[in-house]
């Protein structure tokens, strides 16, 4: 099996904190679907032999684009792959886009779940991460989406943000458990050096949060979503029972996948892709790429990051079996040390962190790499 993504990297506004590789130019937008068409066409062979289970648009804001470009994309990807399992469509979508006639017009597509770029229901905070919508906008959204049918919701909250008191985090996520939303992805803020934020830093205009308040506001949010029935299966991600995203999961597990637009990745097995044009070059069909082969090495690390930042964590019957008994005798003594401080647990032969443990996921991914 494999996914398809989409990238659309287009946005109104930049976001503060926002390190992705996404464009202003809106008028480029035409040229670049277009260029899309043409790159599935010529890359139809990827994943020829492969079932696609999910699709998904991301970005910048896929919400730019309109609902029926999005499905005739769909639907050409449909015509050309085996598309008969896909379960989960998606749209990343801002809320100011998701206008009454957008939701309407989106509503008639493929499309069978919106991930929304929330971030916060505080307006205060909103405007620091130039965000376009205000909370209010947030919420008709999502009420929007629901009285069209929709009932696979996810939204984005970023918590361990500086500056706003203590009170506006746990309002935020009081007024996503009001909305009922399927699944929920909570991010720290992380400072990115070419970014608005790295530069508010840089000028001393910015002061990140302490690492002590990091972990009250990452304990908050964990606790509040599991007392609400949302299981925590990776770091960043919550969903009520059976509505884990599908698609980032399949990324998490190793599963192929073709990454269609500039900035795009793929992913067949051994081998990653990724689209180095600009969008302009793109829309122009100058398109270029560059790619690495992943060594055995590159394998069993991106194993075990993947599976140490999910619920599940590593496996080390399949790591002995598939990277050798050695590998899987060095993480076993690798593990003592957070075993000993109950950071990490076994459970036969699997190694996992608790989720409360979750924020400490890179030093124990790190200790454990090849």
């Amino acid at each position: 099996m494999a996914t398809l993504y989409f990238h659309i990297p287009f946005c109104k506004r930049i976001c503060t904190y926002c390190d992705f590789y996404k464009v202003g130019a809106l008028g480029l937008l035409p040229k670049v679907v277009e260029g899309m068409h043409r790159e599935l066409d010529e890359r139809a062979n990827y994943l020829s032999d492969r079932r696609i289970t999910s699709v998904y648009f991301g970005g910048g804001t896929p919400s730019l684009v309109a609902p029926k470009e999005i499905e005739r994309i769909i639907q050409h990807a449909r015509n050309l792959f085996d598309c008969s399992a896909v379960e989960e469509v998606t749209v990343e979508a801002n809320p100011d886009d998701l206008t009454e006639e957008y939701v309407e017009e989106l509503h008639k597509t493929s499309v069978n779940r919106l991930s929304l770029g929330i971030q916060s229901f505080d307006d205060r905070v909103l405007q620091f991460m130039n965000r376009r919508h205000s909370a209010t906008e947030a919420v008709e959204s999502v009420q929007r989406l629901r009285r069209a049918g929709y009932d696979n919701i996810s939204i984005d909250l970023i918590f361990g943000v500086a500056g706003f008191g203590d009170s506006w985090l746990r309002e935020s996520v009081e007024e996503a458990l009001a909305l009922g939303v399927e699944h929920i992805s909570a991010y720290h803020l992380t400072v990115e050096e070419r970014t608005r934020l790295g530069l508010m830093v840089r000028k001393g205009e910015y002061k990140p949060v302490e690492e002590e308040q990091s972990e009250r506001d990452y304990a908050l949010v964990e606790s509040m979503l599991q007392r609400a029935g949302y299981e925590h299966y990776e770091v960043s991600n919550y969903a009520l029972e059976g509505r884990r995203a599908k698609h980032n999961s399949a990324y998490w597990t190793g599963v192929e996948y073709l990454g269609i637009g500039p900035g795009a990745h793929s992913f067949s097995g051994d081998d990653r892709r990724w689209c180095i044009s600009t969008a302009k070059e793109y829309g122009q069909g100058d398109v270029c790429f560059e790619s690495e082969s992943l060594t055995k090495r590159d394998h069993l690390n991106e194993y075990v990051m993947t599976s140490l930042r999910r619920v599940e964590g590593i496996n080390l019957g399949y790591i002995a079996q598939r990277f050798g008994r050695a590998e899987a005798e060095r993480i076993e003594r690798a593990a003592k040390v957070w075993l000993d401080a109950k950071t990490v647990i076994r459970q036969g032969d699997r190694l996992a962190l608790p989720t409360s443990k979750f924020m400490l996921s890179d030093a124990v991914i790190e200790s454990f790499f090849a």
